[in-house]
């Protein structure tokens, strides 16, 4: 463990974001918008850390207003899904702690949700890959929302569809932009940054651990 501060409440519901968290994909999201880019005879930097917890119309939105795309940032985005699920269904593989901690949050009567800011055809991609989607009651989708991370809507939705109080949500996130989104929601709120995000600034989690490993034996959860 990296750092604590202690919360107070009860929790009742976990909401796990995806990429970074449950799996490593990042490196696979960044060559998928490489690839989609190269299609448009663009080169570009794919990992800014302003990007992450963003959605894909909003990334591809930024692109085509600085290289002037002909594709809207819909059909980007539509082109971007197609080619990281086919990575994924190869590629991705479970985070340590996948899904054993999951299992053991729910078998110690803790509610799941899932609220990623990847569009719905990529989160199942990677589900199905990882074979954990029917631990989660409810998979929420940053894009059906419309605003992607730091905006707190995806997790206001999660605990909406949850019937839980947002103070009796914990979010584990591996982001700055995911910790901004949880904390504006009004949740409790656990960092596990992953490579890809080991620099960012987690100063709003309240607390930061390893691994998903260490969550069960982490004052994070009552």
């Amino acid at each position: 463990m990296l750092r604590q501060r202690p919360g107070t409440g009860m929790i009742e519901a976990v909401i796990f974001d995806m990429d970074g968290v449950l799996v490593d994909s990042e490196p696979l999201h960044q060559e998928s918008t490489r690839r989609v880019l190269a299609e448009c005879g663009v080169v570009d930097r794919v990992d800014d850390p302003a990007f992450v917890g963003r959605t894909d119309v909003e990334i591809f939105t930024i692109f085509r207003a600085r290289h002037r795309l002909d594709p809207d940032p819909a059909t980007l985005s539509r082109r971007f899904s197609a080619v990281a699920c086919a990575i994924l269904r190869e590629h991705a593989r479970p985070l340590p702690g996948v899904p054993d901690v999951l299992h053991a949050l729910r078998a110690a009567g803790y509610r799941l949700a899932l609220a990623s800011a990847a569009t719905p055809e990529v989160i199942a991609a990677t589900l199905e890959a990882l074979g954990i989607r029917a631990l989660f009651e409810h998979v929420v989708s940053a894009a059906d929302i419309g605003r992607g991370k730091p905006a707190p809507d995806v997790f206001l939705e999660a605990a909406k569809r949850l019937g839980v109080a947002p103070s009796a949500c914990l979010v584990i996130e591996d982001s700055r932009n995911g910790i901004l989104a949880a904390q504006a929601a009004g949740m409790r709120r656990v960092a596990i940054p992953c490579p890809t995000t080991r620099a960012h600034d987690f100063t709003e989690a309240d607390c930061v651990l390893d691994s998903l490993r260490e969550l069960l034996t982490s004052p994070a959860l009552p």
